[in-house]
């Protein structure tokens, strides 16, 4: 009981606001600190080994030669041909510090660090204060600042960092917006017109899914659901529904999407001119769907294999094409595997839960690697469970969940980008989003554990 009471005395001094400033403070410095040992060498280091793409086509962008690599290059792009296969906003990122200051990739590292580690635990601060609590807010922060996949991938040069920065921005807006109108709508003095027409929440929320999606393309997939979500929270309590009522939201999903379209649209146009053909963003959906369910796998996932044996996979009669007629070739050719044997893709899909929930050990992580998955996923693996049901107890009052729209939002997010990651590829990486949002639910799960052990301690049983 006592050590009980000493650990929870310490949640509770580390979940007062006014430590947020010394939060942010430990977040920087463990991603400062993580860039320095990363250094300004770019090598293939476990987990991001992309880093070695981004900085060539960031030099390459940088000495004017384009969103093109001057040799061969993975998947299958010829030297000097076009490419679309890489996040274009990341990799302009790169091209304006190395235009600056040369090409120097600690530079980036660093500032992104400071950038990413300023932004991630301040908007994991807003996401579950608004959620659930001002104690689960500082505690999203703390657990956000110091996960160790987090400090990690906010060295590498690579999309991560900022693709969690934006993740939880359009959370936060997402739910911002929801809550002013649901506020507004159980105000009988307010009609909630005004509020549900608040024109700059509307665009931020358009340039946060606009942002996110340049980072990595696979984030509007969410964006339906997102937009179906604000409409359902938004159009006010059931039994109430109106054309007045759905009105203004409409207007308002009608306005993201045409900020998130204005910053997407000039990619598709050029993607046009270099290939002749309509790709929306970047060519890597038909890569990862065909080589992901390869019949190579048989029914069992196999998370990597030596990069010249993916090259090895595409058909012969393919290698002709450029990058983006073979993405969407290779995209047919998975869509007709899947359908020739769904039982296998069912099985295949299942086998890959074990790469994506994967916290122990392994020989191939090696024992840094493996102590990372262990200390981060593998420690708050528990609270994040307690936190989605404690989260799911809350929903269930619907008056809570009217309050304050939002934890449903979340666990949609979870639902959907697990579920693209088991049928495509699954790498732990790749889980990475999910955890920005599920140590959200594990702040909620200790601040809940607390919470009890409060009212207990403040009402002890009479022996």
């Amino acid at each position: 009981m006592r050590a009980a009471a000493v650990v929870r005395d310490a949640i509770g001094r580390w979940a007062d606001p006014r430590v947020l400033p010394h939060i942010i403070l430990v977040s920087v410095a463990l991603r400062v600190a993580a860039a320095l040992v990363l250094g300004n060498e770019v090598t293939e280091q476990p987990g991001i080994a992309d880093q070695l793409s981004y900085h060539a086509l960031g030099q390459r962008v940088a000495d004017g030669w384009g969103f093109t690599f001057g040799e061969g290059h993975w998947p299958a792009t010829p030297a000097g041909e076009p490419t679309a296969h890489w996040s274009f906003l990341y990799t302009l990122y790169l091209a304006a510090v190395y235009t600056l200051v040369g090409a120097q990739p600690v530079a980036a590292r660093l500032l992104q660090a400071v950038v990413v580690g300023v932004l991630h635990p301040w908007l994991a601060w807003r996401v579950g204060g608004r959620l659930f609590g001002e104690r689960a807010g500082v505690l999203a922060a703390l657990f956000s600042a110091v996960y160790g996949y987090f400090a990690y991938y906010a060295a590498g040069l690579l999309t991560e960092a900022f693709y969690f920065v934006g993740i939880l921005w359009t959370l936060d807006a997402a739910t911002r917006l929801a809550a002013r109108v649901r506020a507004a709508d159980d105000d009988p003095r307010r009609s909630g017109v005004g509020e549900t027409w608040d024109v700059r929440g509307w665009v931020e929320l358009g340039l946060a899914i606009g942002l996110t999606g340049l980072l990595r393309q696979v984030f509007l997939v969410f964006a339906p659901v997102l937009a179906f979500w604000l409409l359902w929270v938004t159009a006010g309590p059931r039994g109430r529904l109106s054309w007045e009522r759905v009105r203004r939201p409409l207007a308002g999903v009608a306005v993201t999407a045409t900020v998130a379209v204005l910053l997407v649209a000039p990619w598709t146009i050029r993607n046009y001119r270099a290939f002749g053909t309509f790709v929306l963003l970047n060519t890597n959906a038909g890569f990862a769907l065909y080589w992901g369910n390869h019949p190579v796998h048989g029914s069992k996932f196999i998370p990597i294999f030596d990069g010249e044996f993916y090259g090895r996979l595409i058909p012969d009669e393919l290698r002709h094409l450029n990058e983006a007629a073979m993405d969407r070739a290779l995209l047919g050719r998975a869509v007709e595997e899947i359908g020739r044997d769904p039982g296998r893709f069912l099985r295949l899909s299942a086998s890959r839960v074990r790469e994506y929930v994967r916290f122990w050990p392994s020989q191939d992580s090696g024992r840094v690697g493996s102590a990372v998955r262990l200390l981060s996923f593998g420690v708050f693996l528990p609270f994040m469970a307690l936190g989605l049901v404690a989260a799911i107890r809350t929903v269930r009052d619907r008056k809570e969940e009217r309050l304050t729209p939002g934890a449903s939002l979340l666990g949609l997010f979870v639902v959907v980008y697990t579920a693209i990651h088991l049928v495509t590829w699954t790498l732990i990486r790749y889980r990475l989003p999910v955890d920005v949002v599920l140590l959200v639910f594990a702040a909620h799960g200790v601040a809940y554990l607390t919470s009890g052990a409060d009212r207990r301690a403040a009402h002890p049983a009479k022996m």
